[in-house]
């Protein structure tokens, strides 16, 4: 049995209740601690944990993050949890269960800066890291172990620390001998886990778990299976490739294997961003082209500073409404040429848009970009097009502003009512 502590990275070969360098117990054991290589960080409740860091007199406050009671839930603390508050719950339902939470809107620029913050963490360990979203990354250190002159799991500990310390918010580690099992571990001690998965119990700890455990079965697809008597992942592990063909479909072996604990996915630093968005839900239900036009630009203007932020532009643009009873409109437009500025995803959207105003009350309104290509292709101009380069070079004056000085310090005339 190998031992960590987590606090000052003692390591022994044998079990231990207290760490016996500095009487820490925050100690992580298990048989093939030091040899499993697969990571998978999740950031604990990100969004509300980066609004506590910069209002530390919120710590022990439940903090919501989301806005408007027409919205959901971005984000929950683990204080407000406790009350029954979920991610993309509906914002009111939320309040009922927790009247006393702190409600703040969603300041994604901060989020974005801290994820880089923790994505440059990263970098440092390994170059095989593989963002799956803002706030979570899978990681393979396989080699590693010269490098730093410590196992893998030693070194995860020492981020999670060095996370604490420089960004001011904390992780949960999963540590496993593939990408399915060390996500699986990652959220079985939230918030500040290490939790670790071995190839000797993955089968036997995962058969008792309802088949909800596994990424990618949600509501829809665990109704199915509880239909024909399949509620746990040991009743998927018993069955063989045909029967799971014949009684599953084409997915059938597959899910089946993942069940067991078996995943071939590498991890892959390469791996390709295939769309940006960004959308809001009113308060109230909006008709009019000239009620809609303003959130419109408010959206334009945080899908280009996204698109810019991952070196995308656009080559066309989604627009989504959702209507009062809850029908959604989607609609797409090809651009002239590529873009990052939101002028021109704005003008191409809101053409859109005016063909979509008959009356209809809409609740929701996004935009999205429907190719991503390299940003160095995007907004070059030409001699037939003098005014696009007039609008990069105005949109990197305010992106200058906005970043030394915030992003309310500079707008544009049609943001305002």
């Amino acid at each position: 049995m190998n031992t960590l502590c987590r606090d000052c990275l003692w390591t022994a070969s044998t079990p231990a209740r207290t760490c016996a360098s500095c009487a820490s117990r925050r100690l992580v054991s298990h048989p093939e601690l030091f040899a499993l290589t697969i990571a998978h960080v999740d950031c604990d409740a990100f969004y509300a944990s980066v609004e506590k860091r910069d209002r530390p007199e919120l710590a022990d406050r439940a903090v919501i993050v989301g806005g408007g009671v027409r919205g959901v839930v971005t984000a929950a603390c683990y204080v407000a949890r406790l009350s029954g508050v979920r991610s993309a719950m509906p914002m009111f339902k939320a309040l009922k269960a927790c009247p006393d939470a702190v409600v703040i809107r969603p300041d994604f620029s901060k989020y974005t800066t801290a994820s880089r913050q923790i994505r440059a963490l990263m970098s440092r360990l390994t170059p095989l890291v593989e963002p799956l979203s803002i706030d979570e990354a899978a990681l393979d250190l396989a080699g590693t172990q010269q490098l730093h002159g410590a196992p893998p799991a030693a070194v995860l500990a020492g981020f999670a620390r060095e996370v604490e310390r420089e960004v001011g918010v904390t992780v949960s580690i999963g540590l496993a001998p593939n990408r399915l099992l060390a996500k699986i571990a990652a959220g079985r001690d939230k918030p500040r886990g290490f939790a670790v998965i071995g190839a000797a119990e993955a089968r036997t700890l995962l058969a008792p778990e309802p088949v909800r455990l596994l990424p990618g079965i949600g509501p829809a697809l665990a109704r199915r299976l509880g239909q024909r008597g399949i509620t746990q992942l040991a009743h998927l592990q018993a069955l063989s490739d045909r029967e799971a063909l014949r009684m599953l479909g084409e997915d059938g072996p597959s899910l089946c294997r993942r069940a067991r604990g078996e995943d071939a996915r590498r991890v892959d630093p390469g791996r390709e961003t295939k769309s940006i968005s960004a959308e809001t839900t009113f308060d109230t239900n909006l008709a009019r082209v000239e009620d809609l036009e303003r959130p419109l630009w408010h959206l334009s203007e945080k899908l280009a500073r996204r698109l810019r932020e991952k070196e995308f532009s656009a080559a066309g643009v989604v627009l989504k409404l959702k209507t009062a009873t809850f029908a959604t409109r989607t609609r797409t437009a090809r651009l002239p040429s590529p873009t990052a500025l939101p002028d021109r995803l704005f003008e191409a959207a809101r053409a859109l848009l005016v063909r979509e105003c008959d009356g209809t009350a809409f609740r929701l309104i996004g935009i999205g970009a429907s190719q991503l290509l390299p940003l160095a292709e995007a907004d070059r101009g030409d001699l037939a097009d003098a005014r696009t380069p007039r609008l990069a070079a105005a949109q990197s004056a305010i992106d200058e502003l906005r970043g030394r000085f915030g992003m309310g310090v500079i707008g544009r005339g049609r943001s305002l009512r």
